[in-house]
Formats: structure tokens, C-alpha cells, sequence
């Protein structure tokens, strides 16, 4: 990177903690520590849901899976508008209602303690494990475009955090993750530009876009059911929002960032407006990659994007071998070209024949490409058997770091960290407030002042922080990280939403029965998980579903108690 990108990338960095610091000056009780006295608006609790859900992955993953694949991920939200509708209507006026601190507190008031101490530690597990890996993920990736080592990266992106989460609290975390997504939009908004305006004079947004949709990379809606494939309207609809809505309304990094509304109403226009916004970001996050997509067929691309695997490869004795592979995947492209220009002369004519015609000899051609490609990874792994030769996170900031004008590149570049920065400082308020208000405070020291309960706060904080490091300097060794977090997540969510579902809904089971039924659920939930009876994402199914099920069943067993007053 050049100089002014290091600039850039240094003073955004400094500018987002400056701010967080200054604009949550004051934090002096545990209710503005960790709720920030309940005084944010609509627009800030939308932008802080917003940056908690988007990880660094989102930034890094998104364009290099519509480049692979085409744009048929967005339909993974479409549940979400759904789900926050019900979040609305059921969760927040509940939690708003009761003024807890943390989801768990309110199973207390609905159940007992045991219930609660049990969802409150199944959640700090979890957030606990993940966390450490979203802090590792954008590690690797900026390691390896930094010739940094990964170890420095990952403490200078955990301790930055760090730094101001203990210092203002959610406070904090809102006002710069407010700044943050400000940032991020701005920054996608130029990469977007910049890609339109390096593509050839002949081609303009609308037939780059043209173009992409001939060669299957514009394919957004799937009406089709079915079971086998991953996302259509209808998985994206149902499965997407039970899936969303166990997030948003179990996980306390996400209550905690909507229980800082300063009403009912402020909390619940947040989620709707997040609900309505993340669809069409989603959507343009997923059009750079399309457009980067078109910019690679005038353009030729490496033949890998992961200059770090590649190198490998070239500096060992399979290089002859990727020579061949290099001038092979050249021909093609060159090949391509005539080809697109066919193309661009039948659009412009609008010869629906020849586009059809066209059509599918660049898809042949697209398709000999992969197959070259497929070599090139081949080799790789007879070179390395533990070489990644899963390069989609690499697209994007490959295009980045080659052909974006000195300064973006440190903008964009920053973008990752923002990213990683603003989920993490969520997690980290998220496991503090469980940890003092579900444990320290309930079952620990029951009579402490405020002030000491501000501090238990910030020890807590600085000790998830260091676990969270620490777990991210472990993670190289744990695999495919998108995977892991997902798995990690599988074991325990579903759980917990069952748990929440019928203290909302149930009102006739007690708190005997949910606890034993949670334990039990848990257990089936992790020998189902250990032998992999099921795909993992069945787990949160089978989970929610397992809660209900037996917890119903042993309410008739068991003799029913006098609900407390939490109950809905």
C-alpha cells in the first residue's frame, strides 16, 4: 500500500475511536454503561443493529460469492422483514416493559433463575467461541495484503475495540458503529463507482450488467422449492426467518443494541428500518461483485486470487506445471474476447437470436475457465495437501489492491476493520452485560453498589476481551471459519429460542419444565451435532422444536406451578 493509503487507513481508524470516546464521555452508572441511559434514536439503534450483524465476511465474502455464483444469496433476508415484525410486536415492548438488562433477565421474571442462568451461560459460550473467530477472520486476509503477521492484526484489531468498549460502553459502541456504517456505505458507494468507470467506454452500467446476466451472475430470485438448494424465495422466507429471528431476539448482542432506544417506539423503528434497509445493501454489496465480475472479462484475472497460495506455488517445482496452466487459462481469455464483442454488437441490436447464440459460447468459455482453474487448485494441493484453495474471500480485495486509485484502497481496506470492529465491540458489551447482570450480579454479589457494578462491568470487558483474543489467535487452527461459526451457533440458538418461544406463547408451562427440557433438548442437540446425523443448519430446527415438544409433554407430568408476574 502506498503512503496515503496507510494515512488513510490510520486516521479513519483513529477518527472512529476519538469519536466513540468523546461522544460517550460521562458513562458513571451501570444503566448508561451498558443501556446508555436508553437514550439513542431510531436511526442510531438501525445503523448499530446494522454494523453488529455485519461482519467483516459480509465486506469480503459477498462480492467474491457473486462472482462465483451470481446474486441468489439475497435471498437469505428475505425473512428478515418478518422477523422483525414480530420482534416488534412481542419481544421489545416485553423487554422495554420489564427494564431488564439482558434478554435472560426477563426468563427469570417468566420462569426461575435456574432458566435463566442456564440460557445466560449457553449464550456466553457461544458469543464467547464466536467472537474470537469474527476478530480472526479479517485477520487472515489483511495478513496476507499487509505482509503482516497475523498475530499483529489480531491484537491490534481486539485491543482497539477493547479500548473504547471499556471505556464508554454501549455508548460507545453505538456512536461509532453509527460513524462506522456512515463509512461503510460511502466507502461501497466509491468502490462501486470506481469498478463502472474502469470498465471499457463501449460498456456502461446497464450492459456490464447485461453482460454478467448472459453468463447466469445476475440470477436474484429463485421461485422453485427446493429442498436441495440453499437459497430460494421460499428458504429464504421461512428458513431465513427463523433463523433471524433467534438472532435478533435471543443473542444479547443484539437486544442489548435495541434496548438502548430511548422508547418503545424508537427501538421498534430501528428494527423495521433494518428490516427494510438490509435487503437492498445486501442487494448492492452483491452488485459490486457482479460488476467486478464484468470488469474481469475485459480484464484478465489471476488465475487464483490468493496471491499468498499462488506464490506458493510458483516458488516451488510444480512451476513449469503453472506456467502451462497460466498460458492455457490466457488462451481462453483472449479467446473470450472476440466472443464478448459478438455480444455487446448483438445487445446493441437487439438480435435476441444472436444474444441467445452468444450466450452460450461464453458460458462454455466460462466454464473452461473453471476447469483451468480447477487444475491450478489441484496442483496446489499436491504442493500443499493443507493449501486454501477456496479463494472467494479474495476476489474483492484482489480487485481492490490492483486497479482502485491510492486512498480508496486504505478507505476500503479500513472498511474490513470497521467492520470486524463494530460486531466485536457489540459481542463484547453483549458478554459483559450477561456476565454481570445474569451472574455476577444475581448470583454473586447481590448487594453491591452501583458504581462497583460499573466496574465488575469493565473488568468483565476487558476479560471477554482477552478470551476473544485468545481464541482468535487459536482459530488458524479450527478450519473453514464461516463454517465454524455457523456450527458453533447451530449447537446452541435453536435451544434458546425454544426457550423464548414458550415463555411468550406457553403460558401454561412452568419453569421446571422448560429447564429440564432445555437440558435435555441440549443434549440431543450436541450427540445429533457429534454424529452428524443431520446438516448442521437442521440443528437450530430441531432444537426450537425439541424445547416446545418436551417441555409441553412434561408440564403434564409434572405439577404446575403459579406463573410469576414477567409472564406476557
Amino acid at each position: 500500500m502506498s503512503n496515503l493509503d496507510w494515512a488513510v487507513l490510520i486516521c479513519t481508524l483513529l477518527a472512529i475511536v476519538v469519536y466513540g470516546v468523546y461522544k460517550s464521555r460521562g458513562a458513571q452508572n451501570i444503566q448508561g454503561y451498558l443501556l446508555g441511559n436508553q437514550s439513542m434514536p431510531w436511526y442510531s439503534v438501525c445503523l448499530s443493529v446494522m454494523a453488529t450483524q455485519a461482519s467483516a465476511i459480509t465486506f469480503l465474502s459477498a462480492p467474491g460469492l457473486a462472482y462465483s455464483t451470481g446474486m441468489s444469496f439475497v435471498q437469505f433476508y428475505f425473512g428478515l422483514p418478518l422477523a422483525m415484525i414480530v420482534l416488534c410486536i412481542t419481544f421489545v415492548p416485553i423487554f422495554h416493559r420489564l427494564k431488564v438488562y439482558t434478554a435472560y433477565e426477563y426468563l427469570e421474571q417468566r420462569f426461575d433463575l435456574n432458566t435463566r442462568a442456564l440460557t445466560a451461560f449457553l449464550f456466553l459460550i457461544q458469543r464467547g467461541l464466536s467472537t474470537g473467530i469474527t476478530i480472526y477472520a479479517p485477520s487472515i486476509i489483511l495478513s496476507t495484503i499487509l505482509n503482516i503477521n497475523t498475530t499483529y492484526t489480531t491484537i491490534f484489531i481486539g485491543g482497539l475495540v477493547i479500548f473504547y468498549t471499556v471505556y464508554g460502553g454501549t455508548k460507545a459502541v453505538s456512536y461509532t458503529q453509527m460513524l462506522q456504517m456512515t463509512i461503510i456505505f460511502c466507502g461501497l458507494f466509491a468502490a462501486g463507482v470506481v469498478v463502472v468507470h474502469l470498465l471499457p467506454a463501449s460498456v456502461g452500467l446497464g450492459k456490464a450488467i447485461s453482460i454478467a446476466g448472459k453468463m447466469g451472475r445476475t440470477n436474484a430470485i429463485d421461485f422453485k422449492f427446493d429442498w436441495n438448494n440453499q437459497y430460494t424465495v421460499w428458504s429464504g422466507l421461512i428458513g431465513g426467518f427463523f433463523l433471524q429471528l433467534s438472532y435478533f431476539g435471543t443473542d444479547q448482542s443484539q437486544v442489548g443494541r435495541y434496548l438502548t432506544g430511548s422508547s418503545i417506539g424508537q427501538s421498534r423503528m430501528g428494527l423495521l428500518m433494518n428490516g427494510l434497509v438490509k435487503i437492498p445493501m445486501q442487494f448492492l454489496i452483491l452488485l459490486i461483485g457482479v460488476l467486478v465480475f464484468a470488469f474481469y472479462q475485459y480484464n484478465r484475472p489471476p488465475v487464483f486470487f490468493n496471491s499468498f497460495e499462488l506464490n506458493k506455488l510458483q516458488n516451488s517445482s510444480y512451476q513449469p506445471e503453472l506456467k502451462q496452466i497460466e498460458a492455457e487459462y490466457t488462451d481462453i481469455f483472449n479467446r473470450k474476447q472476440h466472443e464478448l464483442q459478438q455480444l455487446e454488437t448483438a445487445l446493441d441490436q437487439k438480435d435476441q437470436v444472436r444474444i441467445d447464440q452468444q450466450r452460450i459460447v461464453l458460458k462454455e468459455a466460462d466454464e473452461q475457465a473453471k476447469s483451468v482453474r480447477k487444475k491450478a487448485t489441484d496442483l496446489m494441493l499436491k504442493n500443499d495437501p493443507k493449501a486454501d484453495i477456496n479463494d472467494n474471500n479474495y476476489i474483492f480485495l484482489s480487485f481492490v489492491t490492483k486497479y482502485l486509485p491510492k486512498g480508496l484502497i486504505g478507505l476500503l481496506i479500513a472498511i474490513i476493520f470497521l467492520a470486524s470492529m463494530g460486531s466485536t465491540a457489540s459481542a463484547l458489551n453483549s458478554l459483559a452485560s450477561t456476565s454481570v447482570i445474569d451472574i455476577y450480579k444475581r448470583l454473586i454479589n447481590k448487594q453491591a453498589t452501583d458504581q462497583q457494578y460499573l466496574n465488575a462491568s469493565r473488568w468483565a470487558t476487558i476479560l471477554w476481551g482477552g478470551v476473544c483474543i485468545l481464541m482468535a489467535l487459536y482459530a488458524s487452527k479450527i478450519g473453514n471459519l464461516i463454517e465454524a461459526v455457523n456450527i458453533l451457533g447451530s449447537y446452541i440458538y435453536g435451544t434458546i429460542l425454544g426457550v423464548f418461544l414458550v415463555a411468550f406463547y406457553l403460558k401454561k408451562v412452568d419453569g421446571r419444565a422448560v429447564f429440564i427440557a432445555a437440558i435435555l433438548t441440549e443434549i440431543a442437540v450436541c450427540v445429533c451435532g457429534y454424529y452428524k446425523v443431520v446438516a448442521y443448519l437442521w440443528l437450530n430446527v430441531i432444537g426450537c422444536l425439541l424445547v416446545v415438544v418436551i417441555s409441553l409433554l412434561l408440564q403434564q407430568i409434572l405439577k404446575p406451578v403459579q406463573h410469576k408476574k414477567g409472564q406476557p
